[in-house]
């Protein structure tokens, strides 16, 4: 029997109060990593309205002003007008409450309990795990990144919206905005558009029309022809006319950004990552150095996770590790493939010990996290800190690269050949 379902996840706009917060979090990060790639970095903002307040702790030989880097980053978003979106880069406070990481912390950091006992001396075991925790790490066949299809439909339509906003196609549109898409499955396969639902803030008035009806009504008609229908132009699952299309349902939506809502760093994790449809381990990853593995490893896991099904290993894949903080080498390692691996778990789970490095000096220098600032000019983590960290066609992350799966097909060969 067909089992038909539906799946839906949601995007930010980079004017969303939380995007502002990761956004600012990592463009501090970047300048600190520009100058001194081994800082370390725990940065956490907070917005409101008129307010913004940076806090966290840094240990650092960088110099670089925080008040000026905050301020040019939400001008860059889109907040310079405080009469029309309550919020502007130069009206606004901006207060810096930073301390030094904890001492702690650093002594499980700058040398590896691996290295501390004497039970290593590979220069990988130099730098321990930033904190415990756990990390997941998932691909499918859905789209051409490999990604789920309804989290990588809901961030083409925010990254469309913010670029019509920015080209000034759209000028009632304001920065602050959501999207969400539903996507029907049958026996596991996207088959459909079920529900496309847009949330953007806009000024008060459209041309000379005021009634709040009205208004609606253009700017649905002007998101779907210059936003919704642009982004299925290259897709096979397209909408019909059974799919529902909303907009602003509340029946507006002037009064966004910061002045509508607080906003705080690491706030959109599930935005961030597989929109819900693979599991998470709970942390953040904006403002944080590579030695945080809540961040570097993350990004392990979806490499490990990608390269299996570009590899024609399985269809989907789920990776998970899990950290002790000061201790180099994973606690764990779990692989699961729900069933549509060509191999066993056992299998990839040798695969994955034999070919990708998980200690977190490892995963720095593979990626090269600590010095990918510099040579991408002094601007690398700000990017990804908005429409997601993976899945991104339009920059070139090192973890997106599907390099192992050559690699990983030669040594299931040879495996099963010395099996038989």
């Amino acid at each position: 029997m067909t089992r038909r379902y539906l799946f839906t996840s949601e995007s930010v706009t980079e004017g969303h109060p939380d995007k502002i917060c990761d956004q600012i979090s990592d463009t501090i990060l970047d300048a600190l990593l520009y100058q001194d790639p081994c800082s370390r970095v725990a940065v956490e903002v907070v917005v409101n309205t008129g307010l913004v307040l940076i806090t966290g702790e840094i240990s650092t030989n960088a110099q670089v002003n925080y008040v000026t880097l905050a301020r040019q980053k939400i001008a860059e978003i889109g907040y310079t007008d405080p009469t029309n979106n309550g919020f502007s880069a130069d009206s606004c406070a901006v207060m810096v409450a930073l301390d030094e990481q904890s001492q702690d912390i650093a002594q499980g950091v700058d040398q590896a309990q691996e290295m501390r006992e004497q039970t290593s001396d590979e220069v990988l075991d130099t730098i321990g795990a930033g904190d415990q925790g756990i990390m997941f790490g998932f691909a499918c066949n859905e789209t051409p990144e490999l990604m789920p299809l309804p989290i990588s439909l809901a961030h083409r339509i925010s990254r469309k919206l913010a670029t019509v906003r920015k080209a000034g196609l759209l000028r009632y549109l304001r920065p602050d905005g959501k999207t969400q898409v539903t996507v029907a499955y049958e026996d596991g396969q996207p088959v459909g558009i079920d529900t496309i639902l847009v949330s953007t803030q806009h000024t008060a008035t459209i041309g000379d029309t005021t009634d709040d009806a009205g208004i609606q009504e253009k700017i649905k008609a002007g998101l779907w022809e210059q936003v919704v229908l642009p982004v299925f132009e290259d897709l096979a699952v397209k909408p019909d006319s059974a799919t529902r299309f909303l907009v602003n349902p509340t029946g507006k939506f002037v009064i966004g950004g910061p002045q509508g809502d607080s906003g705080l760093t690491g706030r959109k994790i599930i935005v961030d990552t597989y929109g819900g449809y693979s599991r998470h381990g709970g942390g953040a990853f904006s403002g944080k150095d590579p030695t945080k593995v809540d961040r570097s490893a993350a990004y392990a896991c979806r490499y490990v996770a990608k390269n299996i099904v570009a590899a024609g290993l399985a269809t989907k894949c789920e990776v998970q590790l899990s950290y002790a903080i000061g201790v180099a080498r994973p606690v764990s390692i779990l692989v699961d493939t729900f069933g549509t691996g060509t191999v066993s778990e056992e299998v990839l789970l040798q695969l994955i010990r034999q070919h990708f490095e998980l200690r977190p000096a490892g995963i720095i220098q593979a990626f090269g996290l600590q010095a990918i600032v510099a040579e991408r000019a002094g601007r690398f983590y700000q990017d990804v800190a908005v429409y997601g960290h993976f899945g991104r066609p339009d920059l070139d992350l090192p973890w997106e690269k599907t390099d192992k799966a050559t690699t990983l097909v030669s040594s299931v060969k040879q495996l099963l050949a010395g099996v038989s």
